[in-house]
């Protein structure tokens, strides 16, 4: 049958989907709004698995808190354009909000939780929203925590920060919560603290100082004890440049020291006690390898050239 003007507006503006498979889909339906919707899904969902091999390095990293609970996600797409579509940051947001409300144990619990404010799961949403915007799309990683919480989003969703206070002041240390979170997301420490780098990390910097010293004629020959307490005290830049608690403060005009010791000392004002417990920092496409286009190339498969 041959769809009206109407009825292909109407799946239009219910899909999202553009003109001509929506009266394709509803041709194919013999005019059954629901039937099309169902056949506009399986097309969609097969162009996005041919799609998914596509690098989806860009997109948006979030950190919500709601309450004593908060998440930090980070959701992949092909194109910066597309991660400023309004209904992908609205997803970005509908899916944070359930990891916060459902606490998944993973990623495949999370896609298939109902999404927040919804009735489909996450994965359908993420379906139904590749119909709209026809980009692989990836809900990479996120980590839900609980306690006192301070999130910081850099960049319009381009790094994704939460700090976790163990503090008796509430509301009082959330300041002192923000400055921390900003130092996470200029600084990047790999850990919080010296005591909670790996024992395997530490060994691993020693025998690269050790096999330096071993290259550097002045110190080839000294006793292999002697090397082993250089590269001990040398640990101490490895230190202050990869643990948080470690780090100079970057805020040098509000504290001329430490991380560690600027939280100990605000607490110390403040009438109370603060510490950080634990830190995470998303940064959006981080370990993507990302396809180098070659756009000469391209222009000349599809002109048939190559």
């Amino acid at each position: 049958m041959k769809a009206s003007v109407a009825e292909i507006k109407e799946l239009m503006a219910a899909t999202g989907v553009g003109m001509m498979d929506c009266k394709k889909a509803l041709e194919e339906a013999d005019g059954d709004r629901d039937q099309a919707m169902t056949i506009l899904r399986e097309k969609g969902l097969a162009s996005q698995a041919k799609k998914a091999g596509r690098v989806a390095a860009e997109g948006i990293v979030t950190a919500v808190v709601e309450g004593n609970v908060g998440a930090v996600v980070e959701v992949n797409i092909e194109t910066d354009f597309a991660a400023n579509n309004d209904e992908f940051k609205a997803f970005v947001a509908a899916v944070a909000k359930t990891v916060i409300e459902k606490a998944p144990a993973d990623l495949d619990a999370l896609k298939a939780a109902t999404i927040s404010g919804g009735t489909t799961t996450v994965e359908e949403a993420l379906q139904e929203l590749f119909i709209k915007i026809r980009e692989n799309m990836v809900i990479r990683r996120f980590e839900r925590l609980e306690g006192t919480l301070i999130p910081y989003v850099h960049g319009e969703g381009r790094i994704g920060v939460m700090v976790k206070l163990d503090t008796d002041l509430g509301e009082k240390a959330f300041e002192v919560g923000k400055d921390c979170a900003l130092q996470v997301a200029a600084m990047n420490p790999a850990y919080l603290s010296k005591e909670t780098v790996p024992a395997s990390v530490i060994e691993s910097e020693k025998n690269i100082v050790i096999a330096q010293m071993n290259e550097d004629p002045k110190m080839a020959s000294k006793p292999d004890q002697v090397k082993a307490k250089i590269a001990e005290g040398k640990l101490g830049k490895f230190y202050t440049e990869n643990c948080l608690l470690e780090q100079q403060f970057v805020k040098t005009d509000v504290f001329d020291g430490t991380v560690g010791k600027y939280v100990e000392s605000a607490g110390k004002k403040l009438g109370g006690s603060i510490s950080v417990a634990q830190f995470v920092r998303f940064e959006r496409g981080e370990g993507v390898e990302k396809k180098a286009d070659d756009f000469a190339a391209e222009v000349a498969a599809m002109a048939g050239l190559k």
